[in-house]
């Protein structure tokens, strides 16, 4: 216990799936979590949920103004931010033909733009006092050809790339920042039940090592960032982290 200890952690979208998971774990180990989601009602479900300190706050994560609201009420409450998962994300099934514009941005504006402003305002809270750890919600999709995601994966590829210049940058400037990124594979939340055309139905994850082809837990996921937010994955930065049970090393 207590692997993160007196750290403060922002985490986006943390209302449902991932985020929510990532939320449990930090606290669990004793960080201050902000609960932000752009539905608040459930991101407040969550903060009530750990309790333990723990508040919720709305986050537009397209929106700057909202970034730079979002870290004033954070240095205002906490005076420090040490964790930031840019976790929040939407998906579309849509091939490169049968994406519009309209809907390209749509999924950018979310996941490649909110990665950026949220690493751009967190640097300088984070600066404040230790430094910290940014840890950056990719995917398996930025990492392997997925027709049928294809603005998805577009919009996690700008978060590898992202993720590895603002780990050196923080190196060259003497930041005491880590900047990594996490790639799960097929993880059972509401978005990827969603996507699968089976809303509201999760499957069952088996407990043990899981066979080839199953979908991972939400806990998995959360594990990994535990561990990239604890001062445990001190020599860590600009990684990709991968946890998807195999699926990217197949030959087939």
């Amino acid at each position: 216990m207590g692997r993160v200890a007196g750290k403060v952690a922002l985490v986006t979208g943390g209302g449902s799936g991932l985020g929510a998971a990532d939320c449990v774990a930090l606290a669990r180990e004793g960080a201050k979590v902000v609960v932000t989601d752009v539905k608040v009602e459930t991101a407040q479900k969550v903060a009530d949920q750990i309790g333990n300190g723990a508040i919720a706050l709305a986050l537009d994560v397209a929106s700057e103004q909202a970034w730079i609201d979002t870290m004033k009420a954070i240095d205002e409450k906490f005076g420090r931010l040490d964790i930031l998962v840019n976790n929040a994300g939407v998906v579309l099934n849509a091939d490169v033909e049968d994406t519009t514009l309209e809907q390209y941005r749509w999924v950018n504006a979310i996941m490649s733009d909110g990665v950026f402003l949220g690493c751009k305002y967190a640097i300088p809270l984070m600066n404040k006092n230790d430094g910290g750890s940014i840890i950056n919600m990719s995917s398996t999709g930025a990492l392997l050809g997925y027709p049928i995601f294809f603005a998805y994966s577009a919009a996690k590829g700008a978060v590898r790339s992202m993720t590895k210049s603002v780990a050196v940058m923080c190196q060259e400037k003497g930041y005491k920042i880590r900047c990594n990124s996490v790639h799960p594979g097929s993880i059972e939340t509401p978005m990827v039940q969603l996507a699968e055309g089976r809303p509201g139905k999760p499957n069952v994850i088996p407990s043990g090592v899981l066979k080839p082809g199953t979908a991972g837990a939400p806990e998995d996921v959360a594990a990994m960032i535990l561990f990239l937010a604890s001062d445990e994955s001190r020599f860590i930065t600009g990684a990709e982290m991968v946890v998807d049970n195999g699926v990217t090393i197949r030959p087939f």
